[in-house]
């Protein structure tokens, strides 16, 4: 599978970049799958379900499903996080997996970047930064694109990761 990242600070704009990204890559052939990171506890559940009342009981796993779509909850009872390429074996097969968050991976990334957050920029310090989407250009040799300009990014990771694609 061929995988990008989104790196940037809370509130940069990666979820809403995605979002928009997401029916680009899909329009040109392309499947897509994503892995969100979160940095604080979510369920995707609700207390009174059945499945949540079987994972409180002890469950490791309850998978959900019906005729439009299945999930499948686990319950991370280690504290250490899991790391991506365990997550990556869990997504069915794909053309592209795009991260969320996952800062450190040693994936190609998109830096997300607003000056208005008042968060210092990653890509100095992080060689997997291979391009910035911003509101501000900084001073950078990497390919850096407004944060409006979806089908240029679009281009820029089919490019960048050689996918074959039926139109463009």
């Amino acid at each position: 599978m061929n995988i990008f990242g989104f790196a940037g600070y809370s509130n940069s704009g990666k979820t809403t970049l995605i979002e928009k990204l997401v029916p680009r890559l899909t329009a040109r052939g392309l499947s897509v799958s994503l892995i969100k990171h979160a940095h604080h506890g979510f369920d995707l559940d609700r207390p009174g379900k059945d499945s949540y009342r079987h994972r409180a009981a002890g469950c490791g796993e309850v998978l959900i499903a019906s005729d439009r779509r299945w999930a499948l909850l686990h319950e991370q009872r280690d504290p250490t996080p899991p790391r991506l390429d365990e997550l990556l074996t869990r997504l069915s097969p794909c053309d592209l997996v795009l991260v969320e968050g996952c800062k450190d991976a040693a994936i190609p990334k998109l830096e997300v970047h607003r000056a208005t957050n008042g968060q210092p920029w990653l890509h100095p310090a992080d060689p997997h930064i291979v391009a910035l989407a911003c509101d501000t250009a900084p001073e950078s040799a990497l390919p850096t694109f407004a944060l409006e300009a979806i089908d240029d990014i679009a281009r820029f990771i089919i490019n960048h990761l050689e996918l074959d694609i039926r139109t463009c």
